[in-house]
């Protein structure tokens, strides 16, 4: 009797016609189950009601190889048509494989990582490897991750590679299978393909939880809070502002106030968090005749992970995010928080409870005030709920703080279109203030400190006095944004003249340089050596411009005395 053996990856798997023309691959989970791709069933004929009732299975890299027919496994073939949701079946072998593994689905972050797919192309039907990267959402409307090309010019994803396993390449999840290949774009030179990660196809076959691994988007536990109730403005227009701060460029941290006496709880937040995630994109949030309302729904994969704090400890949220994001716990809080920061992409990360957690002090100080306080320079979006008031020295960004404005007799009348115009106008000012952070933030030592979004809630509030007019807090609003308007435009001038300073003390120690050159000849030592200062001054970033404004002039002192010195020479 021959021995078994394989090489790497046994459970890639290639399912035939039952005339055994290959049209996909397949995911050997066990000794009688195979996971694939839908279409591929389809496209071999052996669907529901198909015209064949068997496809065959063909291993690939187990010596000897073997050969099984499988037929669809009752009620796993999920497939919608003309849709990005569904297409994934589950092979039952009508006999056990030669090969007894056992294959584990990984549940991963889809935003980012290096992954490698094998398929069988019409070229070699004994499979090719193809890596690709991780490129987030594959569309609203659906449950898939992007796969994009590395480089260009390398093989790619082709028909024949449908119902493929996808293999993680990157950190702890090397060699974890995290999904299977769905569908391929190819137009020129834009090439992209797409895959149902293993929380979709969980959603779909959740009799596969008891083979998966890692933790899922969101870790909320059982929801004990009342439905949200998106007809309420206040809960409505919390989600509306913090969907836009989740799935724009804006990266920072974002701090919630939940509290039930606001009349808005944690169940809106909870309920947008879910959305990123399979089981909270439901047919009701996504039929057009009973979608949600507009801008209440998280593209697939925009939050990499969601932690409900209550009555959790420290250790656990840093449990749940190191296995959520493949990192090691051996290193403590401090380690976890420098693999956070250090992640690419930079990740979207919601706690919620923050201050109802079981140690909040400690949550707080050693591993949100630390992720909070570098959050936007490092590409970060942090979003923190907390039911009461939170630190008051807490970093944020923008605090989308639910309770009215001041209540006080307005300096002046203002109107609803008055309020949104100020509104707006403060919006693009604090994105033009974000642009020049972006782009001299880190320049200058000790630059002005941006202020915090104001903008996004005052829509809020904005959007709750709008739909219970009329209301006193619409003068209220008007003013905050005009008066935080002020604020930024301070933000913006003052970098803007550290800027010209700059600009200005460079062109003179250059002007003065050439001067040097020009009537003292080669510099005595004295003369380099006040010119290296001030030059240093100027170029090291972060950029000195108290230390510049001493060595510059005393540099220039010292050309006009040496010129001096030199003139009176000559006199004499």
């Amino acid at each position: 009797m021959t021995r078994h053996h394989h090489r790497e990856r046994p459970w890639r798997v290639r399912v035939d016609d039952d005339q055994g023309v290959p049209w996909g691959a397949g995911v050997l989970l066990d000794g009688r189950a195979v996971l694939t791709a839908a279409h591929v069933v389809q496209d071999a004929g052996a669907h529901p009601g198909g015209p064949a009732t068997r496809v065959r299975v063909r291993s690939t890299v187990c010596r000897p190889e073997w050969t099984r027919t499988a037929r669809v496994a009752p009620g796993t073939w999920v497939y919608h048509s003309g849709t990005r949701r569904g297409d994934v079946a589950l092979l039952e072998l009508d006999e056990p494989a030669d090969c007894d593994i056992r294959t584990e689905l990984w549940k991963v972050p889809i935003s980012g990582g290096r992954v490698r797919v094998y398929g069988f192309p019409d070229v070699d039907s004994y499979g090719v490897g193809v890596d690709a990267e991780l490129a987030g959402s594959g569309g609203r409307e659906g449950e898939r991750g992007l796969l994009k090309r590395v480089s260009e010019g390398d093989p790619w994803i082709e028909p024949g590679y449908s119902g493929a396993g996808v293999m993680a390449l990157d950190g702890e999840f090397a060699g974890r299978v995290i999904g299977i290949v769905i569908a391929s774009y190819v137009n020129e030179e834009a090439k992209a393909a797409w895959m149902l990660p293993t929380e979709t196809i969980l959603s779909y076959l959740p009799g596969l939880g008891a083979i998966s691994g890692g933790n899922g988007i969101t870790d909320f536990g059982p929801a004990d809070l009342p439905g949200p109730d998106l007809d309420d403005p206040l809960q409505l227009a919390l989600t509306r502002e913090l969907t836009r701060l989740c799935e724009g460029d804006r990266s920072g941290t974002f701090l919630v106030g939940t509290g039930s006496a606001t009349g808005a709880g944690s169940s809106w937040l909870v309920r947008l968090a879910r959305t990123s995630g399979p089981a909270g994109r439901t047919a009701a949030e996504l039929d057009p005749r009973t979608r949600a309302p507009s801008g209440t729904v998280l593209g697939f994969g925009t939050v990499d992970a969601a932690f409900d704090a209550r009555g959790r400890s420290t250790d656990d949220a840093c449990t749940y995010l190191a296995g959520r994001f493949g990192f090691g716990t051996r290193g403590g809080v401090a380690e976890l928080v420098r693999d956070l920061l250090h992640r690419r992409p930079p990740p979207c990360l919601m706690v919620d409870g923050v201050d109802r957690a079981a140690d909040p002090s400690r949550l707080v100080t050693e591993l949100l005030a630390p992720l909070a306080l570098r959050a936007r320079s490092r590409g970060l979006r942090l979003v923190l709920g907390f039911e009461g008031a939170p630190p008051e020295d807490l970093a944020y960004d923008v605090h989308l703080d639910p309770t009215p404005l001041p209540a006080g007799e307005p300096a002046r009348p203002a109107t609803e279109e008055q309020a949104r115009a100020a509104v707006e106008r403060l919006a693009a000012a604090e994105e033009q203030a974000r642009e020049l952070q972006r782009a001299l933030g880190t320049t200058f030592l000790a630059p002005p400190r941006l202020p915090p979004g104001r903008a996004p809630r005052l829509a809020v509030r904005l959007a709750v006095a709008r739909a219970t007019h009329p209301n006193a807090e619409i003068a209220a609003v008007e003013q905050d944004a005009e008066a935080a308007h002020a604020a930024v435009t301070r933000y913006v001038d003052l970098l803007r003249e550290m800027e010209g300073e700059h600009e200005d003390l460079t062109v003179s120690l250059d002007l003065h340089r050439v001067r040097a050159a020009r009537l003292v000849g080669a510099e005595d030592l004295r003369l380099g050596e006040l010119y290296v200062a001030a030059a240093t001054a100027l170029q090291r970033v972060p950029v000195d411009l108290a230390a510049a404004r001493r060595r510059v002039p005393r540099y220039i002192g010292a050309v006009d005395q040496r010129i001096g010195e030199g003139h009176r020479s000559q006199g004499g």
